[in-house]
């Protein structure tokens, strides 16, 4: 039986997740071709490429809206996200969403390894991505869109188990039942990629079972719809409820609603890393970089 261990050395958000699986050993383009049973393929094109943070080579992984991307997202554009995941999330329900990504591929410019597989336009993807939502997906349509997709049940049970956290979440912050929540920031593209394509990159991987570290969630502020907000936002810190959160010094948006929710559901149980024979080892990058930091998420996976 296979275990694997989030390290959130930086926190945790959902570009991370996937770029730490794919660093780790799964397969991108079996990642590529699942998502394509969403049927939303038009809307978005991914980008995984290698990067250096603080000495530490790591996946960058992004999700690029194509024009073609209709719902008009008006995913904030934060103001270069002085997150580190770039996180600038927007989170909130009206979350705009800055995505735990800074997506500002600028990986701080870090530099960037070429391209593990480019897969092509490097919009500046800012995942902060200014597309104004004029159309929300609701929990609904988004349960819809994951039970017609024809995954495995494993994949499919998961991916529904973190959106319905989140949205659960959402409804008490906003006082209203899960059935009337819509994602402004989970709902976009971005987040329904990351959160079933981390369903499917873990039951390609074989995983039995998953374990984490406490969850480092920043400090500081945070601009969201509704205002200037603590680190962690309202969303994340109420999705993070019984999950043993990390001080940190960092002032950043170190974990994002996705991530919060992906680790919050997924692990059995939250410790150092656990006895285990190591197999294979892999590094998510985040978009920020910090000083003397890695902005990294590490997964174990061993036996």
């Amino acid at each position: 039986m296979k275990t694997l261990y989030f390290d959130c050395i930086s926190g945790i958000s959902g570009d991370m997740v996937i770029g730490a699986l794919i660093d780790a050993g799964a397969d991108p383009m079996i990642l590529e071709e699942e998502l394509r049973k969403l049927q939303i393929e038009e809307e978005y094109q991914l980008k995984w490429e290698k990067v250096i943070k603080n000495g530490i080579t790591s996946t960058k992984f992004d999700v690029l809206l194509t024009d073609k991307h209709t719902h008009n997202h008006q995913h904030y554009q934060a103001p270069k996200h002085t997150h580190d995941h770039g996180h600038n999330h927007e989170h909130s329900h009206d979350h705009k969403h800055d995505h735990d990504h800074e997506h500002s591929h600028d990986h701080d410019h870090e530099h960037s390894h070429d391209h593990d597989h480019e897969h092509s336009h490097d919009h500046d993807h800012e995942h902060s991505h200014e597309h104004a939502h004029s159309h929300h997906r609701g929990y609904q349509d988004i349960v819809q869109l994951i039970e017609a997709a024809g995954f495995t049940d494993q994949v499919k049970e998961t991916a529904l188990k973190i959106f319905k956290k989140i949205g659960e979440a959402e409804g008490r912050i906003h006082g209203i039942p899960l059935d009337r929540v819509h994602f402004h920031e989970v709902g976009a593209v971005d987040s329904i990629i990351d959160i079933v394509g981390a369903a499917i990159l873990l039951h390609q991987l074989d995983i039995s079972i998953i374990k984490s570290s406490s969850v480092p969630v920043g400090a500081g502020r945070i601009h969201i719809d509704h205002g200037i907000y603590p680190v962690p936002a309202p969303a994340t810190l109420e999705i993070l409820k019984e999950v043993p959160i990390e001080q940190s010094n960092i002032r950043a948006e170190l974990t994002t609603p996705t991530g919060a929710a992906i680790v919050s559901v997924l692990a059995e149980e939250f410790c150092t890393i656990p006895s285990m024979r190591v197999k294979s080892i892999g590094y998510g990058a985040g978009t920020k970089s910090f000083p003397n930091h890695p902005n990294v998420l590490r997964v174990i996976i061993g036996e």
